[in-house]
């Protein structure tokens, strides 16, 4: 049933974020914003910032941009301002030049884009957007709360470790608390925009990915592939054998766990105040 599951989530999580993949709004100074483009007016444009879908609408005046690539593959280009004699246009995908069509990625490949770093391990089914896996890794507790002290915090979604990143700082605010009593919700979120501690469901998927994409056999090849590209960039193997945190809570007492290895349970409660493998993972 968890062999089956597992393949049903890797193809979930695929669809899910089709839905929800990035534009690009490509400045005239040639810089870059991942975005959601929510209106195209004849003088802004606006927009949310794609790593904080829920936070506030940005506005850009269209005098500054180049052009925007939609996650259909269509460009809008606005080449230079009206008064400089210019005009908005619209090409279709077909007519994209080379330069500005969308990369599909690989399982296992590196990923560099300014500062952010890592290993791709999940793919939508299209291989343009995904996440990728932190280049290291640490043990850390998930909390600090040990009995008589114990706390649910509400970090229980399964699929997505963004929500449960949100629900933690809520718990911060509304008790008085600090990133500080919570190890590795804080190694991941000092990290910088958009990183966060994985789901269990994601963690699952990246695992069965790790492996090539099945646990019904041993695939060294793909192991190999995957921890050579860490190695490779001044990362760290993953650990097979130990099991990392979700961000997924279980009650007052536990968090989900999960490990790459072939071999079930894949699946593992242990108390948050214990020490165990935290990866960050970041979409793109």
């Amino acid at each position: 049933m968890m062999k089956k599951r597992l393949l049903l989530l890797a193809a979930a999580w695929g669809c899910a974020w089709s839905a929800v993949a990035q534009d690009l709004i490509v400045k005239r100074d040639a810089s870059q914003i991942e975005a959601r483009v929510m209106e195209v007016a004849p003088d802004v444009v606006r927009y949310k910032r794609f790593s904080n879908p829920g936070g506030p609408t940005y506005v850009l005046p269209v005098v500054e941009i180049d052009y925007i690539r939609y996650v259909n593959g269509d460009v809008e280009r606005f080449g230079r301002p009206a008064d400089e004699g210019g005009a908005v246009s619209e090409m279709p995908a077909s007519a994209v030049p080379e330069d500005l069509v969308l990369r599909r990625w690989k399982i296992g490949d590196y990923y560099e884009q300014g500062d952010v770093k890592g290993i791709v391990c999940l793919l939508t089914d299209e291989g343009t957007h995904g996440l990728i896996l932190s280049l290291d890794e640490i043990y850390l507790p998930w909390s600090l709360f040990r009995r008589p002290d114990r706390r649910a915090v509400g970090a229980v979604d399964p699929a997505d470790g963004r929500v449960n990143m949100e629900q933690v700082a809520r718990y911060i605010a509304e008790n008085g608390l600090s990133w500080d009593d919570f190890p590795a919700f804080k190694w991941c979120r000092d990290k910088g925009e958009g990183w966060y501690l994985p789901a269990i469901d994601e963690l699952l998927v990246i695992g069965h990915n790790y492996n090539g994409g099945t646990r019904l056999s041993y695939n060294r090849q793909a192991r190999n592939l995957f921890n050579d590209a860490l190695r490779g960039h001044g990362g760290e193997r993953m650990d097979r054998m130990v099991y990392y945190f979700s961000s997924t809570e279980r009650n007052e007492k536990s968090a989900m766990t999960t490990h790459t290895g072939i071999e079930p349970p894949y699946e593992n409660d242990v108390p948050k105040s214990d020490k165990f493998l935290v990866r960050a993972v970041r979409r793109f």
